[in-house]
């Protein structure tokens, strides 16, 4: 097997999933278009030497429907032999595109391609592709599918998780990444022109959001669960009494607007540009967890990637897991024994935004370049999807 390398990871600013937001009036293929072009031009790359482009995307519906990765590579004017595949594992669908275009490369059938992922929330809205299993109740509960919020607050409940660990989660996450912003870490956010300007701040994050705020906020999903999602809960875990619904808007992930692109290729692919790989994919795994707790996965799949390469939490200089709720988080923290130094550093998608489909890429970019600002040598990326389901990557700063 080849050794698979990061060259770049560029992703747009996260904005407001809104029509306000700075993005919204962009098409998906017209904010991935400057993308592209970046890609190119700062890495001098022959869009030729693109053997395929992978996609993630959630939410494959009107604009961000039929094959976003190939129309848009062809909106943007790349060769029209550059093949594209789209793909959708909820909202780890990026790092899974990062991990199939990582295993195509260390299998030989690849010398370059492009992953990344594209949400555009305010154009496209969660749930919009009417998707029986999350509009149906009864269809839904008979397959063990659950909204991710009441997933979240099943976590919390099932770890003991209070209302005001997970208000601190989400107030931590907001203070870290506005100091992140204030600081200039995000270094792969590369501006997009709109009518209005240019757009290249992240715009979800509330540095000024007090404890006190977050917990004047009402729970978010008491009534899902009131709905049925509660009594399935209790159903399948009888230890429990009554689920704890903790989770407001302030400790959630924040809905946005975003794209992001990784370049990856084998040792040869960078001689041949004259360029320098930022970090090796070591390995990757996906993973599933229990599926009414929704939003798990994350810590599943980080776990078993760390047994399946035999690295103790403790030898991993960074991590960057999913924000997929405040509970997810707490999980992680304790089933992993992170130490809190080493665990989103730069806050995560409660403060910065969440566009499903981009959202592991933008995380790989961030650990990249937080490994380079720091020295240091190891992270991984870890993302839930729903159902349980999560994948997570393992990386090595070059």
């Amino acid at each position: 097997m080849k050794e698979v390398f990061i060259y770049d990871a560029i992703r747009s600013a996260r904005t407001k999933a809104k029509p306000s937001g700075g993005l919204h009036e962009l098409t998906p293929p017209e904010l991935l278009k400057p993308l592209y072009g970046a890609l190119t031009s700062r890495n001098q790359l022959d869009p030729n030497r693109i053997a395929e482009i992978i996609l993630g995307c959630v939410t494959q519906h009107g604009e961000q429907a039929a094959n976003i990765a190939k129309t848009s590579a062809l909106y943007a004017g790349w060769p029209e032999g550059v093949a594209g595949l789209t793909v959708h594992r909820f909202c780890s669908s990026s790092v899974d595109a990062i991990a199939l275009a990582g295993l195509k490369i260390a299998a030989g059938q690849s010398t370059a391609m492009v992953a990344g992922g594209i949400e555009m929330m305010s154009r496209v809205p969660m749930l919009s592709d009417h998707a029986r299993v999350f509009n149906d109740p009864d269809y839904a509960l008979a397959h063990q599918i659950l909204l991710m919020g009441s997933g979240a607050d099943l976590i919390a409940t099932r770890l003991g998780v209070s209302r005001e660990a997970c208000d601190a989660v989400a107030h931590r996450s907001q203070q870290r990444a506005a100091q992140a912003q204030r600081e200039g870490r995000f270094r792969s956010i590369i501006a997009i022109e709109t009518s209005h300007g240019w757009v290249d701040q992240d715009e979800c994050v509330r540095g000024t959001l007090t404890l006190d705020q977050l917990a004047a906020l009402p729970p978010a999903f008491a009534a899902l669960g009131a709905a049925g999602a509660d009594h399935m809960q209790l159903e399948k875990f009888p230890e429990l009494t009554a689920i704890q619904h903790v989770h407001t808007a302030g400790n959630s992930p924040a809905m946005c607007d975003a794209a992001a692109l990784v370049l990856m290729g084998d040792k040869q692919l960078g001689k041949t540009l004259g360029i320098e790989p930022k970090a090796r994919l070591v390995s990757t795994t996906t993973a599933c967890a229990e599926p009414l707790e929704v939003v798990s996965g994350c810590v599943t799949a980080a776990q078993k990637l760390l047994q399946e390469q035999r690295r103790s939490t403790h030898s991993i200089d960074l991590f960057e897991v999913h924000e997929a709720f405040a509970a997810t988080c707490v999980k992680a923290r304790h089933t992993l024994e992170i130490e809190p130094d080493k665990l989103n550093v730069n806050g995560g998608v409660i403060a910065l935004g969440h566009p499903m489909g981009a959202t592991g890429a933008i995380m790989t970019g961030t650990l990249i370049d937080e490994l380079h600002r720091q020295q240091l040598t190891s992270g991984v990326v870890a993302a839930s999807g729903a159902a349980g389901s999560g994948s997570a990557l393992l990386l090595e700063r070059c």
